[in-house]
């Protein structure tokens, strides 16, 4: 059933014959979903900016503080300040882990909670958390909720990969997020898996941590 549902979102984007051409040069995707929200979350904050090589290090240095196993909000809560600060972590983003560990704990962040909601709805509560903005939520949507139809406009490496497979015009920022909407319609409902595809082709699956946009905190 799996490999059906492969071959099916292959066909549905082969007809964008511009996409073809790069899709049918590598394996097909596979998503997954995970339970483990908070963690999935304070990974991605630790990694924003970094290579992967260093991000990497810095999750086991944080993983070591608590015995090599996932924390839970609670024991994150109960960390010194400073003991974050020690693995390499900025102060804005131990406070930024800090908060969602909080957001857990007051509002909750339970995968069926938020599988029970829509794309906009799970970004718009997630976005609540400050350090949270709406590029993590739609990395979230994908890698960790396993939704098949996000489409990241503002994604930095996504948005270099459509200038250069479509041959986009770069002047106007607007309406070049205007043209890359209107290309990533005839994806739905498969969008992630486009979106998983092109940063795969303009990168050579290089993580796409690296494609981090910065982002509004508020």
């Amino acid at each position: 059933m799996a490999y059906l549902s492969l071959m099916h979102y292959i066909k549905h984007l082969s007809k964008d014959k511009k996409l073809k051409k790069i899709i049918i040069k590598q394996k097909p995707h596979k998503l997954i979903k995970r339970k483990n929200i908070n963690t999935w979350l304070c990974a991605s904050i630790m990694s924003q900016q970094l290579s992967t090589k260093v991000a990497d290090v810095i999750y086991q240095r944080y993983l070591d503080l608590y015995d090599g196993k996932e924390p839970t909000p609670q024991q994150i809560l109960e960390t010194a300040f400073e003991k974050l600060r020690g693995i390499g972590l900025s102060n804005a983003k131990v406070n930024y882990v800090q908060n969602v560990a909080r957001f857990e704990l007051e509002s909750g962040l339970d995968h069926k909670k938020l599988q029970k909601m829509s794309n906009e709805e799970v970004i718009l509560y997630l976005t609540q958390i400050k350090g949270v903005g709406r590029w993590t939520s739609e990395m979230l949507l994908m890698f960790a909720l396993g939704r098949e139809d996000v489409f990241a406009v503002d994604d930095l490496g996504i948005q270099n990969a459509m200038i250069k497979l479509y041959g986009l015009n770069t002047k106007n920022k607007k309406k070049l997020r205007e043209q890359m909407l209107i290309i990533s319609e005839q994806w739905s409902p498969y969008r992630t898996y486009a979106c998983v595809h092109l940063w795969r082709w303009k990168d050579n699956a290089r993580d796409i941590k690296k494609k981090r946009p910065k982002e509004k905190i508020r």
